[in-house]
């Protein structure tokens, strides 16, 4: 069981915080940083200093930091059109020497596109350009150098293209897709996805999802081993009952709520909880830090919970 860090700068954060706990999580042997993709805060926290951009964050930390692995969970279509999604995180690739991933979503946060003037069809016309984008981000990455590409899209149409920049990973980035949805969600990830990804749900909703990809990767003869499997799920560790509520407090949780929907508790207890995930199929954990000035819980994870897995 691989750990990574996932944290949600739309809450509050500066881009100093983030590459304090990228190079904590580096330094700590984790596997990944990642972050959201969002523009506006959610529930009652303020959300200053505002909003920082994903990709923008990750060509920073790409100079800043040498070995952890940098994405998104999830990056959202409706902020970005493919082709030059496809440049920066090309970009961001060479910049990190081939440490990216791309996590893209339909996007979902209503408020957050009027806030910001973003349009927000509705779903099904999301995931018809996801679809399309999905098709474009690939197709440019895996073209032939010298040779160009096209794509006879109804949103994204492209035309004689030189598919430039490449990554530095090839054939391109690994792309991961996710959510509980039951048709489309598959088949999506069944074509596209190097990984998927269920965000905070139970062991039986990730067993149920991870059978629906499965289906669909035999319909369309795609060996379902090829497939990394991951969920993501907030953390709330602590060395003793009076450090998991007191960190619990810290984000607005209630202990005995996060170890029903969470990772919280001991280290022990969250060791047995990755061991229930882990039996339904997932083979990384991405932990959920919300308190980005908790250094000591990334740390305590790190020696006491990674070692047992």
């Amino acid at each position: 069981m691989e750990l990574r860090i996932f944290t949600e700068p739309q809450q509050g954060a500066s881009y100093d915080q983030l590459l304090a706990v990228a190079r904590c999580a580096e330094d700590a042997g984790y596997a990944a940083f990642f972050r959201s993709d969002h523009y506006l805060m959610m529930g009652a926290a303020s959300g200053e200093p505002g909003p920082t951009d994903a990709w923008t964050t990750l060509a920073g930390l790409a100079r800043e930091t040498s070995r952890i692995r940098l994405g998104t969970l999830m990056t959202a279509a409706t902020f970005r059109l493919p082709g030059p999604l496809a440049i920066t995180v090309a970009q961001v690739d060479q910049m990190s020497g081939g440490r990216v991933e791309l996590g893209i979503g339909t996007g979902w946060y209503g408020d957050e596109h009027t806030a910001y003037g973003i349009p927000f069809p509705a779903l099904g016309e999301r995931f018809d350009r996801l679809e399309e984008q999905l098709a474009v981000i690939t197709g440019l990455w895996e073209t032939p150098a010298g040779q160009t590409f096209d794509f006879a899209g109804r949103y994204y149409p492209v035309a004689d293209s030189p598919a430039l920049p490449k990554p530095v990973q090839r054939p391109r980035p690994p792309i991961l897709l996710g959510g509980m949805g039951p048709k489309r969600t598959p088949r999506l990830a069944a074509r596209y996805a190097d990984e998927f990804n269920l965000p905070f749900v139970s062991v039986a909703d990730t067993v149920a999802q991870f059978e629906r990809v499965r289906a669909a990767c035999v319909e369309i003869d795609r060996d379902p081993a090829g497939m990394r499997w991951s969920n993501a799920l907030v953390l709330c560790c602590g060395r003793d009952e009076a450090e998991i509520r007191r960190r619990a407090e810290a984000i607005g949780r209630k202990p005995d709520e996060l170890r029903e929907n969470g990772l919280a508790g001991t280290p022990a207890e969250v060791v047995d909880r990755i061991g229930r995930y882990a039996e339904a199929g997932s083979e990384r954990i991405y932990l959920q830090v919300l308190d980005l000035a908790d250094l000591d819980q990334v740390e305590l994870v790190a020696a006491e919970v990674m070692p047992q897995l």
